[in-house]
């Protein structure tokens, strides 16, 4: 039998993921197939868009880059990378793995990170379909936090070519009243949305301090050799996706590439409109992520 207090949280989760499905509406995906992988778990399969490089830049085995998508590990948002996942196989050599991971409340820490593990073992034990030397590793706001956590803790660095995070989600659950955002011109992500995300991600007795959780948290020396991290200025994650990169860029023979949007607020790329500065800034993100694939 439930309780109040998890009545009232799911409550306001409905709430939320039917706002998200609102402001999300106009996303259309435009793979070129869906598989549904096998998880660790019996029974249960992890749903995977696959965008395919066009037919003249295709090679098999091909480069792979295994994206997680934001989501507060609440909100239902797979999809909403459609236009970043298109532009990197199309412009790249890469495969973009775009993966659906289980979220919070119903499945909290560890089901996210188990489901993007799960993943990452499976491209790696298909050499004849990819190229297991160049398996890079991406992803948006939980997505980012994600791709870190994953790149950093559970595998070994030398597993990913690179690790590309837009706006990630670094150690803000150690603090959810902490982050402020470099710019107070914009929509910061209210401190209470923060602690919603973290009361239905990390379960009671759980250290948020965990790596697996605050990958900001996890040894400099354990991340891949290739690090992009983008941030915005008007949203509160920014310090914290920044002080990572500047402590990884004290590593020698590390490339990291660390680049804050200006006027721009937490997902603005998922709602730019063509001809506007948000726009120019999601090009130019996105840019960043392809320069880093192709270096």
């Amino acid at each position: 039998m439930f309780s109040l207090s998890s009545i009232y949280l799911r409550g306001v989760i409905f709430l939320l993921r039917a706002w998200a499905r609102y402001q999300l509406r106009h996303i259309a995906s435009n793979l070129d197939e869906v598989l549904y992988i096998d998880s660790r778990d019996p029974l249960r399969s992890i749903k995977v868009h696959i965008y395919r490089p066009i037919a003249d830049s295709l090679q098999k085995p091909s480069p792979v880059l295994i994206n997680f998508h934001g989501s507060g590990f609440v909100i239902p948002a797979h999809g909403s990378d459609d236009s970043f996942c298109r532009q990197i196989s199309h412009q790249t050599h890469y495969t973009v793995l775009d993966v659906q991971y289980r979220l919070a409340p119903e499945y909290p820490f560890p089901a996210a990170i188990n489901d993007a593990e799960d993943i990452v073992n499976w491209v790696l034990g298909r050499p004849i379909d990819f190229d297991i030397s160049r398996v890079a590793i991406s992803g948006f706001s939980a997505g980012g936090n994600l791709a870190l956590a994953i790149s950093s803790t559970i595998l070994p660095p030398k597993t990913f070519s690179s690790v590309l995070a837009f706006y990630p989600v670094v150690e803000a659950f150690v603090d959810p009243d902490g982050p402020v955002a470099l710019d107070p011109n914009g929509h910061p992500i209210p401190s209470f949305l923060m602690r919603l995300f973290m009361r239905c991600y990390v379960p009671s007795g759980v250290d948020p301090r965990d790596p697996r959780i605050s990958p900001g948290r996890a040894d400099g020396d354990s991340f891949p050799r290739r690090v992009l991290i983008v941030t915005a200025a008007f949203n509160s994650l920014a310090v914290e996706g920044e002080n990572l990169a500047s402590r990884l860029q004290e590593a020698q023979g590390r490339t990291v590439v660390c680049e804050r949007m200006r006027r721009c607020n937490h997902a603005w790329d998922k709602i730019a409109q063509p001809g506007t500065y948000e726009w120019e800034m999601k090009e130019h993100a996105y840019s960043l992520a392809k320069a880093m694939l192709e270096s």
